[in-house]
Parts: C-alpha cells; structure tokens; sequence
C-alpha cells in the first residue's frame, strides 16, 4: 500500500485542506487514537505551519529534503520531535512526504505520500516543524527511490513504536526513512540487515530512552504497536531502550556530512 493524498498550494482554501483530512485514512505517528474532529483553531495553525514550511522549502532550491513535525509530548524523554519523512518536490513544484505511518490501535503501518498540508494537519502536539536539506548527492540517490516503487523495498508491515534499531522484528517509521536512505546511498544494500550495517558503519547513534519496567509491561499489555522483545536483554532489562528517533537521525544528518544544519519552523 502506498497512497497519495491531499497537497499544499499557494492560495489553498481551508475547507479544502479540511476536507482533505476528514476523508483521508486514520493513522497514527505518535499522536492520540481518540476519535474526534479536528477544531478550526488545530486546522488554522497546522495550515499556517504546512504554508511556512512550503515557502521556506521552496527558498532551499532543494528537491529532497527531511522534515519532521512535534505529534507527541516526548518532554520527558528529552526530545522535540516524534515523526519524520522525506519532503520530495515535484516537476511541478509542488511537495510531498514520504512517510511511514501506524494504523491507529494495531501494530500495521503503512506508506504514505501526503502533501504538507495533510502532514502537519494530523493532530499537532506543537505546531513547530524542523527539516534539513540533504547533501546533493544525497538528494540525487534519495530521488528516484522516493518517485517509484523502491520507496517500499525494505518497508516491513509490522511495527513498534520502539522497534530496535538493529533488528528486522518490527520497523518503526524513523527507522524506514533511514534505513530507506541507506539503500539509496549504497548499491550493496539489498535488505534492512545491510541497511542497519551500513548506518552503523556511516555513524548513526540510536536514542538511549529510559522506560523502567513497569512501564514497559504496562506499555505492552495495554498497545498493539508497543513491543520490547527485539531488544537485547541485557539493554531491556538495564531500562536501556534504544529506538531511532528524530532528534538522533538530526543530529546524524549534520554529523555525518549528509546534511546541513536543521532549520527550524515554529
């Protein structure tokens, strides 16, 4: 499944953008499952944030670039943002995002392509966003992968919202879009085993997340797409969980040379 939704145009109409959301599939990348229409004050500000973030786009010249927007109170593990995908720019000049999302209450995600209207409607935490341009080679690899049907060449169904980032069991949808890179940037990835070699091997350093155990059974008995049983047990069991998160893919991008430094929208 891949599908393709709603975009962001320059003048767009906001019930248009709000039909846009209230007919789209209901998914979930780290937000509320609680079933409610979306208020004029959530719509208002995540237009606002999907024109900012077209304008300041538009001024990279970039064709690719990563972006990542705050759909979860992650304060208390240290981070600002939850979800991230793949901005692509169109012949026509209009964005799309790649992305990995969760079917709300279950462990299956799917791959989307959604304009950036879509993406920064789905229920914000905060309305502030952040992105990074991606070196140009990077940007020239990434392209045609994320144009065509490769885009779903190592994506797994199975997910969990702390999927070890150096296991196959499940896939989260931070871990797609690097493990995705990874394919793009290297002729020898065949399979996400390669893909996680090769991000070892290029520097990426997953995110240390603190959860004590009774978090973590709680956690398991009471959500579908939460799951500890890909992590080492000598990690799980010290209350270390690692999992690929946005801060960290950031902090690589810029660290590694993939990328500038993040800009920021809010």
């Amino acid at each position: 499944m891949f599908a393709i939704t709603c975009g962001v145009r320059r003048g767009m109409v906001y019930v248009v953008a709000l039909a846009c959301l209230l007919v789209s599939g209901h998914a979930d990348a780290g937000r509320s499952c609680e079933a409610r229409r979306p208020s004029v004050v959530s719509v208002t500000r995540g237009l606002d944030l999907a024109e900012r973030a077209r304008s300041a786009l538009d001024a990279t010249g970039a064709k690719v670039v990563v972006i990542a927007r705050s759909g979860q109170d992650l304060r208390k593990y240290r981070l600002r943002y939850s979800h991230l995908g793949f901005a692509v720019r169109g012949e026509d000049g209009r964005w799309l995002v790649s992305h990995k999302l969760n079917q709300c209450g279950s462990a299956v995600a799917h791959l989307y392509r959604q304009g950036l209207a879509e993406f920064f409607l789905d229920d914000l935490f905060r309305a502030d966003a952040v992105f990074v341009v991606l070196r140009n080679d990077v940007q020239e690899a990434l392209y045609p992968v994320l144009t065509s049907a490769r885009v779903k060449a190592l994506h797994i169904e199975s997910y969990n919202v702390v999927a070890y980032p150096w296991s196959t069991r499940y896939q989260q949808s931070n871990q797609w879009a690097i493990e995705t890179l990874a394919m793009a940037m290297s002729p020898r990835v065949r399979g996400r085993e390669q893909a996680q070699a090769w991000l070892k091997f290029e520097g990426y350093i997953p995110t240390p997340l603190d959860i004590p155990p009774l978090t973590r059974l709680g956690g398991r008995m009471t959500a579908a797409n939460v799951a500890f049983d890909d992590h080492p047990n000598e990690k799980r069991f010290s209350d270390r969980i690692e999992t690929v998160t946005v801060d960290s893919v950031i902090l690589w991008l810029e660290s590694s040379g993939f990328g500038g430094k993040p800009r920021t929208l809010n």
